[in-house]
């Protein structure tokens, strides 16, 4: 089997889809070391600079001294910690949801709770370029399960219409993202909410990339538009814009009471450290702060800043800038000339080339995401970069 792996590995290499892991030899920042090689960082989702702010830092200490390193088994079997329940609790009240239930990860999460929602006889409609943690479970919850092209409006009502014709004792759940991860851009909620009540279904919004960025506090992209009650299912991350790890759902106490019991991510993973749910707690507390605010006019200060110096005609939507050039080699050959495109003693940039899976075929881009923690001059650095290697987007 080694040999037919390694085979397969090298028809990735010629493809330029193979993937390799770089150890950093720094903390996550705006500047990253790889290796001895100090390079301005604008791959992380690190949104608001969280990742190494001390009061979380401190937070974690605090956890670790009194509840040690770990939770010792699921929540199910040895009991809830205090930091858990204070995770929650802080994640109900910023999101004004009846309850909360916290998850390892984003992606056990979405396995987690479509599992739990979703079966036989039901109907899952998604997206295209919802994230992969929605799609494989979507997959795995047995559903049927029905695609529409990106934010197409009409493609979602077909599918409505038809699941409410073919299936009308089964459960409807429609799953999006409220700012997709590798476009930036944003979803139609208020329509897609507008269509979901006509055909009695249910929403999925994962606000992933949303948080943190969007809305008062920082509760999401439905928050800034009024319409979270609208919301059956809320979704989201703590380990972008927030700092740390996990995920999380905010829905009806009815609702969280029915994933305890069933979504299996969440019944049988030994729950999160105490540590990573005390520094969500006081990361999500910390959204509604005056210094939370600043952080965001910061944020979107430099993402239009950005815009400005890589001579971008669209306006902004979020702190995800793609820039699409194709073929999967051309991205990688971007990504690696950035990282060399110093000049007068700047350092190099260090921004992802995104290949096939993540994208589609042909959609190769350099992913370039901003932070609060950025420099102006920094960026102005990248821009002048841009322009030296010449990068021709596809349309």
């Amino acid at each position: 089997m080694n040999k037919q792996l390694a085979t397969s590995l090298s028809e990735l290499e010629e493809s330029g889809s193979k993937r390799v892991l770089r150890p950093l030899s720094s903390r996550q920042g705006p500047e990253v070391s790889v290796g001895d090689v100090r390079l301005q960082n604008f791959s992380s989702n690190d949104y608001l600079g969280l990742a190494t702010e001390p009061f979380l830092a401190e937070a974690a200490i605090t956890a670790i001294a009194q509840y040690g390193t770990g939770a010792g088994a699921s929540r199910l079997i040895s009991g809830t910690l205090a930091p858990h329940s204070e995770l929650e609790f802080e994640l109900a009240r910023w999101k004004q949801s009846e309850a909360a239930l916290a998850f390892s990860s984003g992606y056990a999460t979405a396995l987690g709770v479509l599992g739990a929602l979703a079966g036989a006889g039901d109907i899952v409609i998604l997206d295209k370029l919802c994230h992969a943690c929605i799609i494989d479970g979507a997959r795995l919850s047995g559903a049927t399960l029905r695609i529409f092209p990106h934010n197409n409006l009409d493609r979602l009502e077909s599918h409505l219409r038809w699941a409410r014709n073919k299936h009308p004792r089964g459960r409807i759940i429609i799953a999006t993202e409220s700012v997709f991860s590798m476009d930036g851009d944003c979803a139609p909620i208020r329509e897609i909410i507008e269509l979901k009540e006509r055909y009695g279904a249910w929403l999925l919004l994962d606000e992933a990339h949303a948080v943190g960025v969007h809305g008062e506090n920082g509760a999401g992209l439905s928050d800034a538009k009024g319409l979270s009650d609208r919301i059956e299912i809320h979704m989201g991350t703590l380990s972008k814009a927030l700092g740390c790890a996990g995920g999380y759902v905010c829905g009806s106490q009815t609702l969280v009471e029915w994933l305890t019991n069933k979504a299996r991510s969440f019944m049988f993973s030994t729950a999160p450290p105490p540590a990573q749910a005390a520094v969500g707690a006081a990361a999500v507390r910390w959204m509604g702060t005056e210094a939370a605010a600043q952080r965001r006019h910061l944020l979107w200060s430099n993402i239009r800043h950005f815009h400005m110096c890589a001579n971008l005609s669209h306006q902004p939507q979020s702190a995800i800038v793609p820039l699409i050039v194709g073929e999967n080699e051309a991205a990688l050959s971007a990504s690696e000339a950035l990282q060399t495109a110093s000049s007068a003693g700047d350092l190099g940039f260090w921004v992802p080339a995104i290949r096939y899976p993540t994208v589609p075929k042909g959609t190769a881009r350099l992913r370039v995401t901003l932070s609060a923690a950025h420099s102006q001059k920094a960026i102005e650095s990248l821009g002048c970069a841009l322009q030296r290697i010449s990068l021709n987007q596809s349309t």
